[in-house]
This record gives C-alpha cells, sequence and structure tokens, in this order.
C-alpha cells in the first residue's frame, strides 16, 4: 500500500470499516518497513514477541511510548539521508523528542496536511497573518514543534505577514495596512492558543477599550498548541471562540490537535467542535490499567496511528494525552471516521505544547 493510494480519496470520505482496511495495509507495511531499517524498533517488536500473522486489525499493531524519542535515537535513514531534523516542544531543563525526516517523509507530510486543510479552508490560498514573530525561524536545520507549525502552516498563505515583533508586541501598523490591503478577502490566521490569548487577544481587548478595532469578520482562525495555560486561567475553548468573536468579530476558528512526532497527520476541528481524524491517521483511547480499547464515551490514554513516517518508526504511538471518542461516521459536520476531544496531560507527564511552554524573553 502506497502512501500515493491515499492522497486519490478525499480525506473524510471513508466510512470508518473502509478506513480500517486502508490503513491496515499501509501500517503492517510501515512496521516492517522499519524493523528491517531500525535497529532498536527490531529490538522492541522482539521484546515483545510481536507477530505479523496475528496482527488482524490497526489496533493489533505495536505502539511505541512517544517518550523513547527523547530517549534513543530513532531513524530508519542513513544519517546522510537526513534533511530535516524537528524537536518536540518543552520547557527549559526538558529533554525533546528528536524526529529525523527525508525528502519523501517530508514531502508526504506537507502533501497530507495540504488535504486535510483544505477541507475547513478550500483549495485556493489566502492572504495569511502569522499570530507570532519572525523570530521563531532561526534554525532551518533543526524545527522546534512551534516554528514546525508555523513553516507547515505557511503554505496556505498567499502574501504573509507576522503579527508580532520579537518581543511579542502587536505590530499594529502592519496588521492595520495589510487588512486595509486586503478587505474584502478572507484571511488566513495562523497561531498557538495560548500565545493567541495572551498577545493577540489582550491586546485588541485594549486597543477596543481606546477606541480602535480591527474588523477581522472575514478570517478563518487556526490554532493548537495545547490548552493546560489556558485551563489554569480558567478559559475553555468555548469562552475562547466567543471572546475572539466579540473583540474582532472573527467566527470560523479551527483548533487542532497534533504533535511533532507525527507531523502532517493534525486532527482538525469541525465546526461543531470535534477533533476528526483523516483517512491519513487514526486515534485508539486505551484504558490505563491494562491498554484495552476504551468503549466510546470512555476516557483513557490517547494512541495515534498514522501512514505517513517513512523515515523513522512514528507509525503508532502512545501519547501522554487523555481523550476521548464521541462518535464514529456520525458526526452532524457529516466528515466520516471517528470523532474525539483531548481531555489534557495525563498526571505528572511533562507540560509540552508549543504555546503551553512558551516562555516570555
Amino acid at each position: 500500500m502506497m502512501f500515493e493510494e491515499f492522497m486519490q480519496i478525499p480525506p473524510y470520505s471513508l466510512a470508518q470499516k473502509e478506513k480500517n482496511l486502508l490503513l491496515m495495509a499501509r501500517l503492517k507495511e510501515l512496521t516492517e518497513h522499519h524493523r528491517e531499517r531500525c535497529v532498536e524498533y527490531s529490538h522492541f517488536l522482539n521484546a515483545i514477541s510481536y507477530d505479523e500473522e496475528k496482527a488482524k486489525y490497526i489496533g493489533d499493531i505495536p505502539f511505541l511510548p512517544v517518550r523513547m524519542f527523547k530517549d534513543l535515537t530513532l531513524r530508519s535513514i542513513p544519517e546522510g539521508d537526513v534533511v530535516k531534523t524537528m524537536t518536540s516542544s518543552g520547557t527549559s531543563g526538558q529533554a525533546v523528542s528528536k524526529i529525523y525526516l527525508d525528502r519523501t517523509t517530508a514531502s508526504n507530510q506537507q502533501k497530507a496536511m495540504v488535504k486535510i486543510v483544505s477541507d475547513f479552508t478550500g483549495n485556493s490560498r489566502m492572504p495569511m497573518i502569522i499570530l507570532d514573530c519572525p523570530s521563531v525561524l532561526k534554525n532551518r536545520d533543526m524545527f522546534s514543534a512551534r516554528g514546525a507549525g508555523i513553516l507547515g502552516f505557511s503554505i496556505f498563505g498567499a502574501k504573509k505577514i507576522y503579527a508580532f515583533h520579537d518581543d511579542m508586541s502587536l505590530d499594529e501598523d502592519s496588521v492595520a495596512d495589510f487588512l486595509e490591503k486586503n478587505a474584502g478577502r478572507s484571511i488566513l490566521f495562523f497561531g498557538f492558543t495560548f500565545m493567541i490569548w495572551q498577545f493577540f487577544y489582550q491586546e485588541l481587548l485594549r486597543l477596543k477599550k481606546a477606541g480602535k478595532c480591527f474588523d477581522l469578520s472575514n478570517g478563518i482562525l487556526i490554532h493548537g498548541g495545547g490548552w493546560k495555560k489556558l485551563q489554569n486561567e480558567a478559559v475553555s475553548p468555548k469562552e475562547f471562540r466567543n471572546k475572539l468573536a466579540e473583540v474582532c468579530g472573527i467566527r470560523r476558528i479551527h483548533d487542532y490537535y497534533g504533535m511533532v512526532e507525527q507531523t502532517g497527520c493534525i486532527y482538525m476541528e469541525c465546526e461543531h467542535g470535534h477533533l476528526h481524524a483523516s483517512i491519513f491517521s487514526d486515534i485508539f483511547i486505551r484504558r490505563m490499567s491494562d491498554f484495552r480499547e476504551c468503549e466510546i464515551g470512555e476516557s483513557g490514554i490517547v494512541q495515534v496511528v498514522s501512514s505517513i513516517p517513512e523515515s523513522y518508526p512514528g507509525h503508532s504511538l502512545l501519547t501522554e494525552d487523555r481523550g476521548v471518542i464521541l462518535g464514529v461516521d456520525d458526526c452532524p459536520c457529516g466528515r466520516k471516521g471517528k470523532y474525539f476531544k483531548i481531555l489534557g496531560r495525563i498526571k505528572n507527564a511533562e507540560v509540552r505544547g508549543c504555546s503551553d511552554t512558551y516562555e516570555q524573553r
């Protein structure tokens, strides 16, 4: 099962049973691919006595704890084929995951992301305001999760500006000028959840009280990177959306769930507030006691699978997040497959979201 076959299918068009067959063939192929090319992964499979013949269902594909990418060098390509090394987010002193990409995997990440996001924004590139500062992209060889997110979503922008100076103060003049030049057009906004709240929403609120308003009613906002800091401030996703709509008129707001260990396979939030798994990936919720699959509506540990990673064994990972599957094939938005909610981090797990780990300089 070649990755190109996934590209021919609309990302949310397959019912779960059809999707299971498609993903199973690809995941078994990737498991053997990495067994042959990554010594550490081969040792892992041997240690758990994995038998390919007994794997009949996606949930039978063995999962790596995501923390292993912090402790081991896991790659399935020669060092000379690495074109990009991506690192996970982390606060000072935390170990970070290192993800090694070759040209094929990097290209397939971008292709999948385009298909997924376009289902929510349309196929046309739009003027784009990045709700961050340009200094994030300093090291082009080693991308942080924050920088990778910015670069990944930048492909949807025809013209792009950064909303903030390097000290994270709002560049009012540049934003106002950009909005004036693109009046009447849909504008894409991208940023990380807590940083949008702290640096964008709060500043827009201050300006509005001072009599200066920005009309962003034609905007589409995509945001991600964790909710822990906002939960600590008692800001819910509903309040986040409502407050932004009040201060600037923007109403098309989509959160997403993703991680640097499976870049490209993001889970976008639909119009009904549900996160969706596309044909490129899937999600399982497992019980903390025995790792068996949870029932729909039962909370547990999130496992994610991806059809993309060929340069490193990241196709089946056990995360440190808690979640719950809300339903299958029956979301009111019409998208097929599983839809779910993330409930937060497992107790005592490290904070690692892009915006949750931001430390003001």
